[in-house]
């Protein structure tokens, strides 16, 4: 069982804060590790001097957050990796306040220059080849006799996707998932607007640059290729 040092009498933030912070402080210092059995609940009451509902009630937090995981008749453990519920906190924070429309651009390029500088790295043949199936599925729907903006864009999610899977990166592959989800009103706004303006060959160019920089390992372009991606979106109003 895991040394019970870590756990701190409680004082000044709410009960259950204090609980969850002192558990996150002992992955932090390594005082739990992946895989690690936690103290029962009865142990923690009594070590932290807390109520048994509080004690519950932060490790359905933690458990939430992905943090720590149940198994039923084997007690309560600390998650041996990487699980996509971690980043709910974090994208909520971004969502909720204030100015959240531009600083979500702003994340989604650093994001991006981060995903083209790796890509860089880790480009091997049968993910390039993926990119490029990517790329040419893209062009299919741009190119298509009705054009439809909805398939532009699956077609475009598609295409960023193939891009992190290079990366081989599980982190920046939550990352891209779930900022494609709070960024899907604008964006499709932004696809529809290189319909309306007859701008989809630009739209393409755009996506074919990416994936340039990538194959020809130019990284002095990769700025000015995120820059000019993002220009339309920029204009549209969330």
């Amino acid at each position: 069982m895991v040394k019970e040092t870590f756990l701190k009498e409680i004082g000044g933030k709410s009960v259950v804060e204090q609980i969850v912070d002192n558990f996150t402080n002992a992955i932090i210092n390594g005082e739990l590790k992946p895989g690690d059995k936690i103290p029962t609940e009865n142990e923690l009451c009594v070590s932290m001097g807390v109520g048994r509902n509080s004690v519950r009630e932060a490790i359905k937090i933690l458990v939430a957050y992905g943090v720590l995981t149940i198994k039923r008749a084997e007690g309560t453990f600390v998650n041996q990796g990487y699980d996509s519920k971690m980043l709910y906190p974090v994208l909520y924070g971004i969502i909720l306040q204030k100015d959240s429309a531009n600083q979500i651009v702003e994340l989604r390029k650093i994001i991006d220059v981060g995903i083209l500088q790796l890509a860089i790295d880790k480009l091997d043949l049968d993910s390039l080849h993926k990119a490029e199936q990517a790329t040419q599925d893209l062009e299919k729907k741009i190119t298509a006799a009705n054009v439809e903006a909805k398939d532009i864009f699956e077609a475009d999610i598609a295409f960023h996707m193939a891009l992190v899977d290079i990366t081989q990166n599980a982190l920046l592959k939550g990352i891209g998932f779930y900022v494609d989800q709070i960024t899907r009103k604008s964006r499709m706004k932004a696809t529809e607007t290189f319909i309306n303006e007859q701008a989809t060959e630009q739209f393409l160019q755009m996506h074919k640059d990416m994936l340039r920089v990538v194959k020809e390992k130019d990284r002095d372009q990769i700025n000015e290729v995120v820059e000019t991606h993002y220009r339309y979106w920029e204009k549209v109003n969330f």
